[in-house]
């Protein structure tokens, strides 16, 4: 059950037609052939332009052949997080499809009814099953309930999609999550050789015949130990054999299709070597920072932070579900701004949260973050870090949001910091409390 999302083609100034890596894969013959054997959507799914219907119809052919189903999965894990949680909506819906044999009548899309009346029909006796499994206090291991015989969750869990990890470990029942391979609009990187390793885990051993890979080498501010250039105009690019391990690089591509020394914006690091064949760990995206002052937070120093103060809700039942930030600077001093998205683990709304717990949180990741930010923080040039619960729901909205301006579902990544002023009043006006660190940290 793999779920996947086209997006239609656009017409560039010049006249050329561009679309998305995927849509491009989808269109294909060999692609199309392998759709009935391999997969339980049929392509109507795939290309239906609302991509809710498609969503509830590719999850209706899943349920339909729950018993066939081996492996689930999508390009990014974000997306299977979002199918369970827009299963946890509509089950009753999908549940009452299967029970009568007609699709519901929100779908209005022609070509997703078309595909679904050939395999529809009445099975009450799988309808009150599908019933008796989501209608229960938790939703703890409900993938595998639902689909008895997967062996795996297929889906990219490396770099920001890492903070997904934890909720879809408590929806999987202990399936494996496999982050395959490592690849880009601008060229196909490499593969992690060891698909069953923990997502902490995961290297990509790269590919060398898929595009001529350099790499940039790039200045760990606070490792004073470790020899490396800043990315300037004049740092040398160093050769895919070149590499040291526990370096940190910049991906630069040359492709057959046009690129030159193109800069991917990945930042890796060198993890090892199978056989003579370098190995790399995702770090983070290279643009994506915090910053007030002079001081940067990456996304790697703000998800070890996260990772830091959510072990303090795991007591009271809780699951960080969501997170992104941004640096307010309307006040001065400016302060870092968390939004946190919480989830009970059982039961569907979040109870009352502990004020002294969440403050401890905003105190816990001040407390995590580099040198650099704590001593900004005792000077008072940075402000106290806030926290801002927003209620359930509130970045799937963000999604929505996203995916009306033309991302593709199936390859939406969440931003680590909101940029944009659309993007954050949507957080905002989803605001159910907000807590301050109450000291500097030490």
């Amino acid at each position: 059950m793999e779920l996947m999302f086209a997006r239609p083609e656009i017409e560039t100034p010049s006249g050329l037609m561009a679309t998305s890596v995927t849509t491009s894969i989808f269109k294909g013959s060999g692609f199309r052939a392998s759709l009935p054997k391999l997969y339980t959507s049929p392509s109507e799914t795939i290309f239906c332009p609302d991509p809710n219907q498609s969503l509830y119809c590719q999850l209706l052919f899943g349920l339909i052949q729950r018993e066939e189903v081996v492996i689930i999965g999508s390009f990014f894990a974000s997306t299977v997080l979002r199918a369970i949680k827009f299963l946890e909506n509509h089950w009753q819906e999908l549940r009452y499809d299967i029970k009568t044999g007609r699709l519901s009548h929100q779908i209005t899309d022609s070509r997703c009814r078309n595909a679904t009346s050939l395999v529809m029909k009445p099975n009450p006796e799988q309808a009150d099953l599908i019933e008796n499994i989501c209608n229960c206090k938790s939703w703890d291991g409900i993938i595998r309930k639902l689909w008895p015989k997967a062996r795996y969750i297929a889906g990219i869990c490396t770099g920001v999609m890492r903070q997904y990890t934890a909720e879809l470990e408590f929806y999987s029942g202990g399936l494996p999550l496999v982050s395959s391979l490592y690849a880009s609009s601008e060229a196909f990187c490499g593969i992690n050789i060891e698909p069953l390793c923990k997502p902490s885990d995961v290297s990509y051993t790269f590919l060398p015949n898929m595009a001529y890979f350099e790499f940039l080498p790039v200045k760990n501010e606070r490792d004073e130990s470790i020899e490396m250039k800043s990315n300037d105009e004049d740092s040398e690019l160093v050769d895919l054999v070149n590499v040291k391990p526990g370096r940190c690089y910049e991906l630069v591509v040359t492709n057959s299709t046009g690129l030159y020394r193109y800069k991917v914006g990945d930042v890796l690091m060198v993890s090892g070597f199978h056989n003579n064949a370098p190995q790399f760990q995702f770090v983070e995206r290279k643009s994506v920072v915090l910053s007030v002052d002079m001081e940067k937070t990456s996304e790697t120093d703000l998800f070890k932070a996260v990772t830091e103060a959510k072990a303090l809700l795991n007591p009271l039942g809780f699951i960080l579900t969501e997170y992104t930030s941004y640096a307010d600077t309307s006040s001065v001093p400016g302060h870092y701004v968390l939004f946190w998205e919480l989830k009970e683990k059982e039961g569907e709304h979040c109870k009352e949260l502990d004020q002294k717990i969440m403050v401890e949180c905003c105190f816990r990741i001040e407390e995590s973050l580099h040198y650099t930010y704590k001593i900004y923080r005792k000077r008072n040039i940075i402000a106290a870090l806030e926290i801002r619960v927003v209620k359930q729901g509130s970045f799937e909205a963000l999604m929505d949001y996203c995916v009306s301006k033309g991302t593709s579902l199936s390859q939406y990544k969440k931003p680590s910091c909101i940029k944009s002023e659309e993007a954050l009043n949507i957080l905002d006006s989803r605001v159910t409390g907000k807590y301050f660190s109450p000291k500097s940290p030490l």
